[in-house]
């Protein structure tokens, strides 16, 4: 049986319906660049056991993360996931469990993400924290859509050391909101001259910054808060939190994160964990939903959805975000790994992510040719090299040696960041891997 079965006449009638002349028109607004002529480049038909085949030859060419020195991030980073956590989260009643809607039957869901909204606050140091996004970057869409919400200004201001994939969905999101988005250029290892006026919603700035460079933004948030506008901070590396700093400290008004550094390992860019916080006069603005504690008829404690901003539950032009869900699964490995560390665990492992970074910075530092570009910074950094960095980065790998991230793959089109690679050094980096790092290197570059 065909799985769409519909003749050509069952087509026809749609068409005419919807008032279109074909089915291509149907993606009138998918530009054409995004548009593939033709098909994949694929077998028409295979058996199941030739297709298992051909993807495993596939699979065999990657170099996994755990079978090489790995020092890479730019935003999704390699930690060691305790295997209490894999085990208690696939317990069939958390790993079948979906939204609470019922909370007489959904007390154990809602508890758990009550846990985790109470971790999400203390870690960014804000009143509110909601019950998790989608990833890091919807995350930083969503803060920023606040803030036009909240403000009723025009602009927000992103700066060019944001992560480039939250700069993107951001312009994605204020492309139908009315929202014009004015993102910095990149200057890695610079300061950044932030103009802010009376139509500036907010300021977005983040920490550790997408370079890696740690900076204090109370200055920043004292000049936002005298004009009226709002600071979002976002964290891409939330176990920077154990060690410095955290963004309500330094009086962000929003604080939008991703927390896939807790609980949960790389997997190919997802699924992650959105991490979002804010001040307590704003949480009617708030994305996504947000678990509340309450007592029942007999005076048991108990928990509820208390804030459910999403269209299902309220006329659609009160909705405050169109996202359908939050990470829960996820955002339930986060909680689990957290409370395994406790806090005096969680600032050992920042510690010992923050020295590892040290040690193999100061190696890298020394090689002739190579230049360290930050001032400051956690776990990871930018370094110079007197070669392109995707070449660099594409030898090391045939050395066995997965070096980083070439800063050239989110900006190809500027020249002057063609030689800089963000390294990233981890809990799970060895003396051994730092050694084999700076042997591979030095025949690079020789």
């Amino acid at each position: 049986m065909r799985y769409l079965p519909l003749t050509p006449s069952d087509r026809e009638q749609m068409l005419t319906t919807i008032g279109v002349g074909s089915i291509d028109d149907l993606f009138a607004d998918v530009p054409p660049a995004a548009r593939r002529a033709g098909l994949v480049d694929l077998p028409l038909a295979q058996g199941e056991l030739e297709v298992e085949r051909a993807l495993s030859r596939m699979a065999a060419k990657n170099i996994a993360a755990g079978s090489a020195p790995f020092f890479i991030g730019g935003g999704v980073y390699r930690h060691h996931v305790p295997a209490s956590v894999d085990h208690l989260i696939q317990r069939g009643e958390f790993l079948t469990s979906y939204t609470p809607y019922q909370p007489e039957i959904s007390q154990g869901t809602l508890q758990s993400l009550f846990e985790f909204q109470t971790q999400v606050a203390l870690l960014t140091g804000m009143e509110v924290a909601n019950a998790s996004l989608y990833d890091g970057a919807t995350a930083c869409a969503e803060a920023v859509a606040m803030a036009h919400r909240i403000t009723r200004r025009g602009t927000a201001v992103l700066s060019g050391a944001l992560h480039p994939h939250y700069r993107e969905v951001c312009e994605t999101y204020a492309q139908f909101s009315g929202l014009e988005v004015k993102a910095l250029d990149p200057l890695p290892g610079q300061g950044e001259t932030f103009n802010i006026d009376s139509d500036t919603a907010c300021v977005v700035v983040q920490n550790p910054d997408f370079f890696g460079e740690l900076r204090d933004w109370g200055a920043l948030a004292a000049r936002c808060h005298q004009a009226g506008a709002l600071l979002v901070v976002a964290v891409t590396e939330i176990v920077s939190l154990g060690a410095v700093q955290p963004p309500g400290a330094m009086g962000a008004d929003i604080v939008a994160a991703e927390g896939q550094s807790l609980g949960n390992a790389l997997n190919f860019g997802g699924p992650h964990v959105g991490l979002f916080a804010a001040r307590e006069p704003h949480v009617r603005q708030m994305p996504g939903r947000l678990v509340g504690q309450t007592a029942d008829a007999d005076g048991r404690r108990g928990w509820v959805l208390t804030l459910s901003t999403r269209e299902q539950h309220i006329r659609r032009e009160k909705a405050t975000s169109n996202i359908c869900t939050n990470s829960g699964l996820c955002a339930l490995a986060f909680t689990i790994h957290l409370a395994l560390l406790g806090e005096a665990g969680l600032t050992r492992l920042a510690s010992l992510n923050h020295a590892a970074a040290g040690i193999l910075a100061d190696r890298l530092a020394a090689m002739p040719g190579v230049r360290l570009v930050n001032h400051g910074f956690f776990n990871e950094f930018a370094i110079r090299l007197p070669i392109p960095a995707d070449q660099a980065v594409a030898m090391l790998a045939d050395k066995g040696v997965l070096g980083g991230v070439a800063v050239s793959r989110f900006y190809p089109e500027r020249a002057d960041l063609a030689d800089l690679v963000l390294v990233a050094a981890t809990e799970t980096t060895t003396p051994d891997d730092i050694d084999n790092y700076a042997r591979a290197l030095t025949e690079v570059l020789r």
